[in-house]
């Protein structure tokens, strides 16, 4: 069991993302981890739009990484996009399919 940093309600591992920062330069760029390989600290997210989009209004990457600064959330943006149920649009996918108030 893991804690998603979107809606903050807890999930078997198999349903969340982990993903973890990765130095670029002077910044952090935030990578998928879909294998739960990566070296390093990672933080777990449900692999749903709305989710990230709570994460990133409660500013959650940097504290649940334990990271200074702002990270680049391309990379990940993009791949929970690319993982979404053929025929979802993000506007459908805006509204969490579990109960974000767990």
């Amino acid at each position: 069991m893991r804690t998603c940093i979107g809606c903050r309600s807890r999930a078997l591992t198999s349903h969340l993302l982990r993903f973890v920062a990765v130095m670029v330069g002077d910044g952090f760029r935030l990578e998928p981890d879909p294998s739960r390989r990566l070296p390093g600290r990672g933080a777990h997210l449900h692999p749903d739009p709305a989710c990230f989009a709570q994460a990133e209004r409660r500013r959650a990457f940097g504290r649940a990484l334990r990271l200074t600064g702002v990270a680049d959330t391309g990379l990940l943006a993009e791949h929970i996009r690319a993982v979404m149920p053929p025929g979802t649009t993000d506007d459908e996918a805006s509204e969490p399919r579990h109960d974000p108030a767990r």
